[in-house]
């Protein structure tokens, strides 16, 4: 069987298999994936779906956006914004309001320097509409192109 193009996969999970001091059997068992498919993934004959490299990523403890990215799913541009938003969406020691405020900046911030300032699906918008009217100087939501710099003064 031709391998495809997913060797550079194979030898990371292998490499991160060994390192968590896994045998192919107990990695497959807690992943729950059969050994002979990790078996050719690991050999670059299988290119494993988001779904399979996540219960992997999870099983080794790693970030999935990793294996993602090597397995062409994601580049490494968008694993780098995901990993700052999970960061920003994951800390407790903020509330929700101060979550979408910093992460308006922060896409702001991308805009500013020539990123495209989208937000992936859900991932900056807390349910409801917290903070709308918290500072009553910004819209909680509202499009960047609404906030003028003048603002949010240059931090330069």
């Amino acid at each position: 069987m031709a391998s495809l193009n997913v060797g550079n996969l194979g030898e990371y999970l292998r490499e991160q298999r060994r390192t968590a001091q896994l045998s192919l059997r107990q990695l497959a068992d807690a992943a729950g994936v059969s050994n002979p498919y990790l078996s050719q993934i690991e050999r670059g004959l299988r290119k494993p779906s988001a779904e399979v490299l996540q219960q992997v990523a999870k099983a080794l403890r790693i970030s999935a956006e990793t294996l993602y990215v090597r397995a062409g799913i994601l580049d490494e541009r968008e694993r780098e914004e995901l990993e700052t938003r999970a960061v920003i969406l994951a800390d407790p020691s903020i509330n929700e309001r101060q979550k979408n405020v910093l992460l308006q900046i922060y896409d702001s911030f991308r805009k500013e320097n020539g990123f495209d300032a989208e937000a992936p699906e859900d991932a900056g918008e807390p349910d409801g509409d917290a903070g709308s009217d918290a500072r009553g100087s910004r819209p909680a939501g509202g499009s960047d192109a609404e906030t003028p710099d003048a603002e949010t003064p240059p931090l330069n």
